[in-house]
């Protein structure tokens, strides 16, 4: 068999699925910094190109992720109410972040136009849209919340080097006084409450 052959052949036998699955199993065990498409192409023992046949680009790649990781929030069983279906939605939507080592970074940078990511927006869109939002600030407020979870996300998932000793050490020179004053909120990693607490604040509910 000749090395095209081979190659051939090592395509035929991938598709863009196994290409994910295999991104998401080296991105538990590398994180983000770790990823890369030559790691990928060692996990499946193919040639890089063998990889990039299917995803392209590591940008496509990270798109195709992004939707895999959002496709872990399931959407049946919603609550009617629009409220608490968007909370609900909003909630699946970070439990799936949260199920993957930095999933919301993955996300995060991404502006993924697939199948799993466009059938969240629009039911949280229609959701919105139902509370009786004009279409424009339905667009907007649906991408406040998102923007709120993936940050709220990326930060829970950076613990614990997300503050450590730096934060305290450059409050005690005094020149933040505001921040000393309520730098135990700052260093409160109560992450649900904190969500939900943000979710009513953008939705304008208590």
């Amino acid at each position: 068999m000749t090395k095209k052959q081979a190659a051939d052949l090592a395509r035929t036998r991938l598709d863009p699925a196994t290409v994910v699955r295999a991104a998401l199993e080296l991105l538990e065990e590398k994180g983000a910094d770790g990823l890369s498409i030559r790691g990928i192409a060692d996990r499946l023992g193919v040639r890089m190109n063998t990889v990039l046949w299917h995803a392209k680009t590591k940008a496509r790649l990270s798109e195709l992720m992004a939707d895999a990781i959002v496709a872990g929030a399931p959407v049946d069983g919603l609550p009617e109410p629009w409220e608490p279906r968007v909370r609900e939605l909003l909630h699946r939507y970070r439990r799936a972040l949260l199920a993957h080592r930095d999933g919301a970074r993955i996300v995060a940078g991404t502006y993924a136009a697939e199948p799993a990511t466009l059938r969240f927006a629009d039911l949280m869109t229609e959701a919105l849209l139902a509370g009786g939002l004009a279409e424009r600030e339905a667009v907007w407020t649906g991408w406040s919340l998102v923007y709120f979870a993936l940050g709220l996300a990326q930060e829970e998932q950076a613990l614990p080097d997300a503050m450590g000793q730096a934060f305290a050490r450059r409050l005690d020179t005094g020149e933040y006084p505001s921040l000393s004053r309520a730098a135990a909120y700052f260093e409160d990693t109560s992450f649900d409450e904190r969500f939900d607490y943000g979710l009513s604040r953008i939705l304008g509910v208590d």
